[in-house]
């Protein structure tokens, strides 16, 4: 099954950090996506632009309505995700655990939804 590991940090702390300190997290980072893949479980991940590059969408009625910015102003933004395929939510945890990020903001764990109808073809 897949997890969807969904990191949300303050950007302004993250922004704050010394070049030196932001490589040293870089790196941290990359040796989690080695080890995700080695072990398999690996099934996608990307770090996200920052909020204020966001563009929000919504549709009402016939009208879509397009904004600069993010869909809510929050102290922890998402900033990133993993995609994790693991046999149970305790593994996708265990993974979710060892991203960097979660020391210092969340990191929430949810599965992916898999539509029945779908998983049968």
């Amino acid at each position: 099954m897949q997890y969807m590991a969904l990191i949300y940090s303050d950007e302004e702390r993250w922004a704050g950090l010394s070049d030196e300190d932001r490589e040293a997290a870089y790196g941290r980072y990359g040796a989690l996506v080695r080890d995700a893949e080695a072990a398999g479980v690996l099934a996608g991940g990307h770090e996200l632009g920052p909020t204020r590059n966001a563009t929000t969408v919504r549709v009402r009625g016939d009208e879509s309505l397009v904004t600069d910015g993010p869909y809510a102003e929050v102290k922890e933004a998402l900033g990133g995700y993993f995609l994790f395929e693991c046999a149970s939510l305790d593994e996708a945890v265990d993974w979710a655990a060892r991203i960097p990020g979660a020391e210092h903001g969340a990191v929430e764990v949810r599965p992916v939804h898999v539509d029945p109808e779908e998983a049968q073809l």
